[in-house]
């Protein structure tokens, strides 16, 4: 990666980029995964001089990047970060950025990432700023060969109409191969060691079936409540905040077919397939496939309109109408103020045909659990004869633990991957336009019916607890139970 490359960091003063963004590039930077040269243009409104962002990013970088910080590098390091105060949703800080960025570049041409770490709100006017003062047109390959690309934050859109009109105004001044739609579930390890697992080990995939497989479960649980997000949150709810994203993506990587290679338009188009595979549910169909709730002291939020239906909580059951899938139901839950912080996926397998041992309890089918947070890891439990019986059977499991299988090599955060792979151009990661409204397509009537429903109410739940009773029933009638990760190590609890 040898062309100088320039990312502009939108919302440069904000949590994302102190937490997030800067400990990643310092850590990439560290390792030798950027191109040399580069730099860092942070935008914001807060009015910081270079020094002074340079000083606040020093402190951030040290905090969440504090294995690998030493004064001696970032002294290396900062002096690539610059720093332009303004409101950039509107025309006038950018001829100053025009001019940064000619600054910078000396006449050399330049790669150029623009991140957009702001609220959804600002991504269509910001873009079409970047339009009109043609900072993102791409020249023709036999000029410069330097390319021009966005990331833009979760969430894409509100519904499908907002997410289809974004789509409209965005292609306006970009190509869709310039777009990088992040989503930084799908950077984490455990979840790019999904494919490998399926795809790499030969006893796993001729399993991966509706001949096989009971059911699937998708799990996002959070401790927290929605503390001083309260406002905000209460217009997003769990179905904006996590299904439509994070469990979607999750969901279309478990179903999907093996792409033909591992190029991003393969891996992608196999994803869109099972997203557009889902049978879609009816307004009377959503009360018996789904299940809303918000935890309690919720309306009493700074924030929250009394008589507020958002629900906190929501679990929802899907079918996939191909050939692999066919009658094989995939639960999807998430909620906050939970009993634990935890994101799994699970694969029940089917019980044996026939019970050759005589049990006192049911003896349930096998079960894979691939945990993404906190305990990342790969589970299997099966069932063995306890010593010293005649047949009583135990369930007993067996565990891969990262931190344990790879003790010299930590994880690394999400972003890391994210970033480095938009500079390289690898979209294998992100969400494509398609993808984006076909998920919209299977949330928004659920959240329709929700919104119309006089028959299925809001329940409530205690914080602290697996959920409301009736996400238990929910599966219960189909003779099925949620796994709560009782199992495992590392269970986060209050």
């Amino acid at each position: 990666m040898a062309t100088p490359t320039i990312i502009v960091i939108y919302g440069a003063s904000g949590d994302l980029t102190h937490r997030k963004l800067m400990p990643a590039l310092y850590n990439l930077w560290l390792k030798k995964r950027l191109p040399d040269p580069f730099f860092v243009i942070g935008l914001g409104r807060t009015d910081y001089s270079n020094t002074d962002f340079r000083q606040e990013m020093r402190e951030a970088v040290a905090e969440f990047a504090a294995k690998v910080f030493t004064e001696e590098v970032w002294a290396d390091f900062e002096g690539m970060l610059h720093y332009l105060s303004g409101n950039f949703t509107g025309p006038d800080p950018y001829p100053a950025l025009t001019s940064k960025l000619a600054e910078l570049e000396n006449e050399r041409q330049s790669n150029r990432l623009f991140y957009l770490a702001m609220p959804p709100r600002f991504y269509e006017p910001i873009i079409n700023q970047l339009g009109e003062f043609d900072l993102v047109r791409e020249e023709d390959e036999d000029e410069t060969g330097c390319w021009r690309r966005v990331i833009i934050e979760k969430p894409f859109g509100r519904d499908l109409q907002s997410a289809q009109d974004l789509n409209v105004s965005i292609h306006q001044h970009l190509l869709e191969h310039q777009i990088y739609r992040i989503d930084h579930y799908l950077a984490k390890e455990t979840v790019q060691n999904m494919m490998v697992f399926r795809f790499g080990n030969s006893i796993f995939e001729p399993l991966w079936n509706r001949n096989f497989i009971d059911h699937v479960q998708i799990t996002a649980m959070e401790t927290v409540d929605v503390g001083r997000r309260a406002s905000y949150y209460d217009q997003a709810g769990v179905m904006r905040d996590m299904f439509q994203n994070h469990l979607m993506q999750l969901f279309s990587i478990v179903a999907m077919e093996p792409p033909s290679s591992r190029r991003a338009e393969a891996l992608r188009n196999e994803k869109v397939k099972v997203l557009a595979a889902v049978r879609r549910l009816s307004e009377e169909e959503v009360p018996a496939n789904t299940v809303r709730a918000q935890y309690e002291g919720y309306l009493t939020s700074d924030g929250v309109p009394a008589d507020s239906t958002t629900p906190t909580y929501a679990a929802v059951q899907l079918y996939v109408d191909n050939w692999r899938w066919q009658g094989v139901p995939f639960y999807l839950r998430s909620g906050k103020a939970l009993a634990s912080k935890l994101t799994e996926i699970t694969i029940q397998f089917k019980s044996a045909p026939v019970m050759l041992f005589a049990q006192k309890r049911r003896v349930p089918g096998n079960t894979l659990t691939l945990t993404i947070q906190p305990d990342e890891g790969i589970h299997l439990r099966m069932e063995a004869k306890v010593p010293d019986t005649l047949s009583d059977l135990q369930p007993v499991n067996m565990h891969f633990h990262y931190d344990d299988a790879f003790d010299d090599a930590p994880i690394p955060e999400a972003y890391e991957r994210l970033l480095s792979d938009a500079i390289k151009g690898d979209a294998s990661l992100f969400t494509r336009d398609d993808e984006v409204e076909l998920s919209w397509k299977i949330i928004d009537p659920i959240m329709t019916a929700w919104r119309h429903s006089q028959t299925q109410p809001l329940t409530e739940y205690v914080k602290g607890s697996w959920g409301p009773v009736e996400a238990d029933r929910f599966l219960a009638e189909t003779g099925r139970a949620w796994v709560n990760g009782a199992h495992r190590r590392h269970i986060v609890h209050p």
